[in-house]
């Protein structure tokens, strides 16, 4: 995993998870802005699953819960969209916060992928 990578994907689910509370709590339904926010984490994420699941499949990284780690990055990249997909499917106020809860629960899940990986990698 590259720290830098997962400091930016900390930084754009923070962002996502306060924007949609904050329409939320503004009375609004999710908009476009919504869509492109989920978007440019989901990318985010799948250059850092992709980089992973490389070094860990054919990269020579062992680490020690390996089928652990994968799971989580199938998780990482599926929830946010999942996620936009409930909110946006009938629009309400609420939506925002089902993005807020799909971004957060992205985030525990980033971290959880970084605890797993520095002790299986030297160096890391």
């Amino acid at each position: 995993m590259i720290g830098t990578l997962v400091l930016v994907i900390t930084v754009a689910l923070s962002a996502t998870a306060l924007f949609g509370l904050v329409t939320t709590a503004l009375n609004r339904p999710p908009s476009r802005v919504h869509t492109v926010a989920v978007g440019i984490c989901v990318a985010l994420i799948v250059v850092q699953a992709a980089i992973a699941a490389y070094r860990v499949l054919l990269g020579g990284v062992t680490l020690p819960e390996q089928s652990t780690f994968l799971i989580y990055l199938a998780v990482a990249v599926c929830v946010p969209v999942i996620a936009l997909q409930f909110a946006t499917a009938e629009p309400s106020r609420w939506g925002g916060a089902v993005i807020a809860v799909g971004a957060i629960g992205t985030l525990v899940a980033v971290l959880r992928l970084q605890g797993l990986w520095i002790p299986g990698v030297p160096g890391a």
